[in-house]
């Protein structure tokens, strides 16, 4: 059986490796000159790596770790310390500590009840809230409460929360931060869905909580390994090639995909296959899909989907930023800062910059990003976007720099040596109420055209285990379509 991919991130590189394991022909055509989709990364002229976003990977992430682990990739991501750290001004943190002597869902409890980012009556509150939920039916009954949650879709989590008696101190100082590490909106433009289905995860899951990062830039880490994993299986991977039609014929009711019209520059060509996926983010789709298929709901509703912006910056320091207390570990302005990096080696959250989550790579990941004699690496996600996206990359690492010495005030003593801002108009699917039922499944309408990608049906929300669940389903779907 021969398919055809239309994107090489995880969604179309997760389908390759299940078609190709079942004895598949595989082509992959991807627009970028680098496969990864948004967790894509690459090498600037002057050796820095360069991410399309801040990638994290929760314990939780099963399917990614196992296409991990089949292609080589398993020992490629450092673990780390089991609690969620909150940056506030002035350098205050406040942490979701999930380390304790039992697993889920007591560690979660004793998580909330002693972290120092709520006040004793918004942890009261949130303790109502969350004791009130679905999460209490899920210690029993995983699959019934997941039932329950879909049901909560067409309302934000903002709006759950307060019904359930949460307080407003909790949605600052708390949620807003998670949800927009999360999916880049806050809690009163997220779904309920979206938010309590990371909780179900976390209250009966003790090791869905847990935080790694890749070795590593997602490149060199992640990528490189599945390439040649599906290049010594005979899949061909093609970069810089744009699909710019999808052919297809109609015979009575039924409607088949013929070719898919591929250009590489000036040049372009037709390509037949069996069966032919799209592995697109929503912009990438909504462009692609032909206009008369939108007769079917199922692509027509493609287009009520929305995508939010999102800016991420990289900023590197003469010294090390998270180093909260020790001014020699710190290093100074000028000063070459000392052979061992300090400061916290984990994902970190704030309530008080317009960056959601951020991280010091030179410690989170320091084979592509800790350099002798130089410092902190911070990447940093801006969320909401919006304000950004027309802004000039000076003018928005010098907003981030000022926020970071807000957090960090003694990062003042220290240089920003280099940055980088990479701006994506469009990036994950917006989660807001109401847009599950618009999600399309991964078999389609038209018997040998499928979609994958993380705003497919599945349960994650849009993250790398999103996109790898969406593609081992796609999968699974042009398998069986092949033996009828």
């Amino acid at each position: 059986m021969r398919v055809a991919i239309v994107g090489a991130g995880l969604a179309g590189l997760a389908t390759a490796i299940d078609l190709v394991d079942a004895g598949c022909e595989v082509e992959i055509f991807e627009s970028r000159p680098f496969v990864g989709g948004k967790v894509s990364s690459w090498v600037d002229g002057d050796g820095n790596h360069i991410e399309m976003g801040l990638h994290v990977f929760f314990g939780c992430y099963y399917n990614l770790f196992e296409l991990m682990e089949k292609v080589g990739a398993g020992d490629n991501l450092r673990l780390k310390e089991h609690s969620h750290t909150f940056i506030n001004k002035g350098g205050q943190t406040g942490a979701l500590d999930f380390r304790f002597f039992t697993g889920a869902p007591f560690n979660g409890l004793k998580a909330f009840f002693t972290t120092s980012q709520l006040s004793v009556r918004d942890k009261f509150q949130n303790a109502i809230a969350l004791g009130t939920s679905p999460i209490v039916q899920g210690l029993v009954d995983f699959d019934g409460a997941m039932k329950t949650i879909r049901k909560l879709d067409k309302i934000s989590f903002s709006d759950w929360f307060y019904s359930h008696g949460g307080s407003k101190g909790s949605i600052k100082r708390l949620w807003n931060p998670i949800a927009y590490a999360l999916g880049f909106i806050d809690c009163d433009n997220i779904s309920a869905r979206c938010m309590l289905t990371i909780f179900q995860f976390f209250a009966v899951r003790t090791e869905a909580s847990i935080l790694r990062m890749l070795e590593g830039s997602p490149h060199e880490y992640l990528h490189k390994p599945i390439v040649k994993y599906l290049e010594e299986r005979g899949t061909k991977i093609y970069t810089r090639r744009q699909v710019r039609e999808i052919q297809f014929a109609e015979s009575g009711e039924q409607t088949q995909v013929t070719g898919i019209l591929v250009a590489q520059g000036d040049t372009e060509e037709v390509i037949t296959a069996d069966a032919y996926l799209c592995a697109c983010d929503v912009p990438g789709i909504q462009r692609v899909l032909p206009q008369p298929w939108r007769k079917w709901p199922e692509f027509d509703n493609i287009y009520k989907l929305d995508a939010v912006p999102v800016a991420t910056v990289q900023l590197r320091f003469d010294g090390w930023v998270t180093e909260l207390q020790d001014e020699e570990k710190r290093g100074k302005g000028g000063v070459t800062p000392p052979l061992q990096a300090a400061g916290i080696d984990n994902l970190l959250y704030t309530a008080d910059a317009d960056f959601s989550c951020f991280a010091d790579l030179a410690l989170t990941s320091p084979a592509d990003y800790y350099r002798p004699g130089e410092g902190s690496l911070l990447q940093l996600v801006l969320t909401p976007g919006d304000p950004f996206i027309k802004q000039s990359n000076e003018a928005i690492a010098n907003h981030v720099l000022k926020q970071v010495h807000e957090l960090f005030p003694s990062s003042r003593d220290l240089n920003m040596t280099w940055y980088s801002v990479v701006k994506l108009a469009q990036s994950l699917y917006r989660e807001a109420p109401g847009m599950d039922v618009y999600r399309p499944d991964q078999k389609t309408p038209v018997p040998n055209f499928f979609l994958a990608g993380s705003y497919t049906q599945q349960d994650y929300i849009d993250s790398m285990e999103g996109a790898t669940v969406s593609g081992k389903r796609a999968a699974k779907a042009i398998l069986e379509s092949g033996k009828k």
